[in-house]
């Protein structure tokens, strides 16, 4: 095969001699330089392409070999715009999409000819529509937000901007929020990078999200600094406070910003110095079970004045979960929300394995921790926010319906914000300039345009929601109920949510659990994170295993970044991860 290959080159390129002699005869002697340079060219081309030792496609098909490349490169762009179906598209799919930027827009979102999707196939849900139906409201709702251990409650959007940091968005899409949520009325979460100048440039309402690495209120060392908490958190645009335990893209794993793109502007942000990593660790400093994490949301209440303080975090363990409410029970701390990041989340990037295998989904996390509070006495005094995939009208009824009070949405603002779902948010080189720091892809976002379009969409798109909801004959969320909401489960039934799931009733953690309940909630503790004792069943088979050698910690390897490499190498056994520093945990 090989030697076919070759024998083809070299016809191709006696081929390309002749047809340049041909043509230079024609036409003089430009002709023939033009056609000869080419010609040397390809013939360089190929000569390199069968004696590198890269690539194995090249090698046994120089030349022809690079179409594979070139295909490969503008996949994603063939596949969004030409093959895939307006229902068929991920993360977000087509119809999705072109929802929220018509609404961004302000123009109309109608669309004709009935719906594309499979409305009879399994796990199919629908919102059930009144016989007589009520006008809508003609402003918006609220949520208040605040225990009665808050002495500063805040009535919250049902729709809010979730939490993104300057850095990992451009300075340009942080204004453009900021623009659109003071135009709304609406919260824009400040994202675990720490309370920015772009945050506060359009006095909007914040809530200001701190998380492992303490951006923005840290010392030297990377612990908390009250001090410097305090001084932020008393700023009239911080309307409460968030701790972020884990996200839902990569729960339970850290975060780094790699030295190259900590640059002055983050670094001043962020209290990190420049030239170094910037690192997010697994966990947090400040506490380590249940117990030292509500005395620390009542250290941060207080710092801030009375503020209201919560917590985020994608759910794991149900045990956790309950630990957490009876560490509220035992403490008399109350948690003032928690917002419940759903596993399909995440604006930036994260390991593929975490995206696809950990964490759960919003819609059964949500409910998890609505049961725990309920069961646990708990519900009456803390608010419950979902975070993940919230686009559309529906999607904020049906959250609603699930157990949450409001939400939050990110890569749909980023759409509002001119997001094209490119996919590379990552690489520092998003087409539109909304996750970049590169001036010259961020100047394209234009701050007043994508401002106008964050407040169109998020206006239309909670009104569409207090649409629906007066559709289903009902004048205030708060009415909505489980048996709303259903599913289809095979070709011949659905169910309501009320009958497909077990819902817990006030207290009932407190003086009789149910019995697929009561093993966790015997296991909960508020002293210990995780499921700690003994299982009895369900345990795997026994494995030898080896301790491993300890690692030379003074060697430092080469980060791994995206189309960094032309030579593939071995990556130092120091790696501990990939994008993380050599012997960091």
């Amino acid at each position: 095969m090989v030697r076919l290959v070759v024998v083809l080159f070299l016809t191709a390129l006696a081929t390309g001699l002749i047809l340049t002699a041909v043509l230079a005869s024609q036409y003089g002697s430009a002709a023939w330089w033009v056609l000869l340079v080419l010609t040397v060219g390809l013939a360089s081309v190929g000569i390199y392409d069968m004696v590198q030792k890269r690539h194995s496609i090249l090698r046994n098909y120089p030349i022809l070999g690079h179409a594979r490349y070139f295909l490969e490169f503008i996949r994603p762009e063939i596949q969004q715009y030409f093959i895939e179906r307006n229902t068929d598209g991920r993360p977000f799919d087509r119809d999705t999409r072109s929802l929220i930027y018509a609404r961004a827009k302000g123009v109309d979102s109608h669309k004709a000819f009935g719906t594309e999707r499979l409305v009879n196939v399994e796990g199919h849900e629908y919102l059930l529509h009144s016989s007589a139906p009520v006008a809508p409201v003609s402003s918006q709702f609220k949520v208040r937000v605040g225990s009665s251990q808050c002495t500063e409650p805040y009535d919250i959007s049902l729709l809010n901007i979730s939490s993104m940091s300057f850095g990992s968005l451009s300075a340009n899409a942080v204004l453009a929020m900021n623009r659109g949520a003071r135009m709304g009325d609406f919260v824009q979460e400040t994202g675990e990078g720490g309370l920015s100048k772009y945050h506060l440039a359009s006095d909007a309402d914040l809530f200001w999200e701190i998380g492992s690495g303490y951006f923005g209120c840290r010392t030297e060392e990377g612990r908390f600094d009250p001090e410097t908490f305090a001084k932020k958190a008393s700023l009239e645009q911080i309307k409460g406070v968030t701790i972020k335990m884990s996200q839902g893209a990569k729960p339970g794993l850290g975060g780094v910003l790699p030295a190259a793109k900590v640059t002055a502007e983050i670094a001043e942000t962020r209290l990190v110095p420049m030239g170094e990593d910037c690192i997010s660790p697994a966990s947090h400093s400040e506490f380590s079970t249940p117990r030292e994490l509500l005395e620390f949301v009542a250290r941060l209440r207080e710092l801030s004045g009375g503020k209201p303080v919560g917590v985020k975090f994608c759910v794991g363990s149900r045990t956790d979960v309950l630990a957490i409410c009876k560490a509220m029970i035992e403490t008399g701390i109350l948690l003032d929300f928690i917002t419940v990041d759903g596993a399909e989340g995440g604006t930036g990037a994260a390991p593929l394995e975490y995206e696809d295998h950990i964490g759960t989904p919003l819609t059964e996390g949500l409910m998890i921790v609505h049961n725990a509070l309920v069961g646990a006495g708990l519900r009456d005094e803390v608010r419950l926010a979902a975070a993940g995939k919230v686009a559309t009208g529906s999607d904020i009824v049906k959250r609603l319906i699930q157990g949450a009070d409001f939400t939050f949405a990110a890569r749909s603002m980023m759409m509002a914000t001119g997001c094209i779902q490119a996919q590379r948010c990552h690489t520092n080189h998003c087409p539109v300039g909304v996750a970049t720091q590169s001036k010259r892809r961020m100047r394209a976002l234009d701050v007043t345009d994508k401002g106008h379009r964050v407040y169109n969409y998020h206006r239309l798109t909670v009104t569409e929601a207090q649409q629906i909801i007066a559709s289903m004959g009902l004048t205030s969320p708060h009415q909505l109920t489980s048996r709303m909401l259903r599913r289809r489960v095979n070709m011949q039934n659905t169910r309501s949510y009320a009958s497909l799931f077990h819902w817990l009733t006030p207290g009932q953690l407190l003086t009789d659990p149910p019995v697929h309940w009561q093993e966790d909630w015997d296991e909960a503790d508020p002293d210990h994170f995780g499921e700690f004792p003994p299982v009895r069943h369900g345990m795997p088979l026994s494995v030898a295993i080896v301790p491993p050698e300890q690692p030379d910690r003074g060697a430092r390897i080469t980060r791994i970044e995206p189309k960094d490499s032309t030579k593939v190498v071995p990556i130092s056994s120091d790696a501990t991860r990939p994008e993380s520093k050599p012997g960091t945990k």
